[in-house]
């Protein structure tokens, strides 16, 4: 596959990279700044964008067959939040509207809680969550992964779990750890497994050795509804009707089956 990878310099991209180039397939760096190209593996393809501003993606190859997704907007606050984990998803996918593309979107374990301080301060949750929104909207195939405390796991948790319905609410590692290279496999392999098709998911690493086969984890996950744009298991406390309007006009506007969605 043709993989798009936006976010491909940050710490989780880069193994996406990797990973995606050690399973056979062709990843498409797409990069802000010039000076962190030396990170990537020599030879990748790179395309230079902001996420941010729609207007430097327009030349986007369009023979891509799957985007990869680990945008973070780094501490920026809810400016960056707004601009990037949300207007990149948004961007990206307007880029894409026309086209069949899979889809493997990472945002966080605890996407759904809101009233920590950090998310009062800085939205990130609910704009993460909202890209996630528009993702299930778009009609693409798509797998949503939530994972838990990058690289927090000892050198014996290995064993992945995926977990559904995002109750893990403490805010620290205790919400589960995982592997940067760990959450990499799993957004590659998402996007050639039928079992991972439109379902969203909590991820994370417990005592164990790593399955050699995802396709079993893949499988005993519930996929999304399709009525619906939220994940399966998720509480309904971010609901529509409380939404800024712009939120969901851009929602119907990034939509395949607006008139088919209930919210």
């Amino acid at each position: 596959m043709k993989i798009l990878v936006a976010g491909a310099t940050g710490s989780i991209g880069l193994h996406v990279v990797n990973t995606a180039i050690e399973m056979g397939h062709h990843p498409v760096a797409l990069v802000r700044n010039k000076r962190k190209v030396k990170l990537l593996p020599r030879g990748t393809d790179v395309f230079y964008g902001d996420v941010s501003m729609p207007e430097t993606l327009t030349d986007l190859p369009k023979d891509i067959d799957a985007v990869i997704f680990t945008l973070g907007s780094d501490g920026q606050g809810r400016i960056g939040a707004r601009a990037i984990d949300y207007g990149g998803v948004r961007n990206i996918l307007q880029i894409f509207k026309d086209t069949s593309v899979r889809i493997a979107l990472m945002t966080t374990i605890g996407v759904t809680e809101r009233l920590s301080t950090w998310n009062q301060r800085t939205e990130v949750h609910d704009w993460k969550r909202r890209a996630e929104r528009l993702v299930r909207a778009s009609g693409h195939p798509y797998t949503i992964v939530r994972p838990g405390w990058f690289d927090y796991n000892n050198e014996d948790e290995h064993k992945i779990v995926m977990l559904q319905g995002d109750r893990r609410h403490a805010g620290t590692p205790e919400d589960g750890v995982i592997s940067r290279e760990q959450i990499a496999l799993v957004l590659v392999s998402a996007l050639s497994n039928d079992a991972a098709k439109n379902k969203t998911f909590e991820l994370v690493a417990v005592r164990g050795i790593a399955q050699q086969d995802l396709t079993p984890l893949f499988a005993q996950l519930q996929a999304d509804n399709p009525q619906k744009y939220d994940a399966i298991l998720d509480m309904d406390n971010m609901p529509l009707s409380e939404e800024p309007e712009c939120i969901i006009n851009e929602l119907n506007q990034y939509s395949k089956n607006s008139a088919h969605l209930k919210p």
